[in-house]
């Protein structure tokens, strides 16, 4: 199982990225471990926003790269209701993701 996942850090800047063990990899951000993202490394981890789902590797850099090219508003709106996920991913794949409570 893959996750795709967003994270709000110091300055409320998001951080979108993907992983196989979520909890492994938030502690990588929120101690700065050399494998935790540099963008972390610099910006002080605050908290999971938004987790989801998917069965492979491919979905889950297709759904991280669709992410990242989101304006803000639109990844709040995203991490606010979960309804506008279609809607903001315009993917053929959406029914292959599934938003996991955190």
């Amino acid at each position: 199982m893959y996750y795709v996942y967003i994270i709000k850090c110091e300055g409320d800047l998001l951080y979108t990225g993907i992983t196989t063990d979520v909890d492994r990899r938030m502690d990588e951000h929120e101690r700065k471990t050399p494998k935790g993202a540099k963008f972390t490394r610099s910006h002080q981890f605050k908290s999971l926003e938004a987790l989801w789902s998917c069965g492979s590797r491919s979905l889950a850099s297709k759904l991280e790269y669709r992410i990242k090219h989101l304006k803000k508003a639109q990844k709040l709106r995203l991490i606010a209701d979960n309804t506008c996920f279609s809607e903001l991913i315009s993917d053929e794949n959406t029914e292959f993701y599934c938003r996991e409570i955190i």
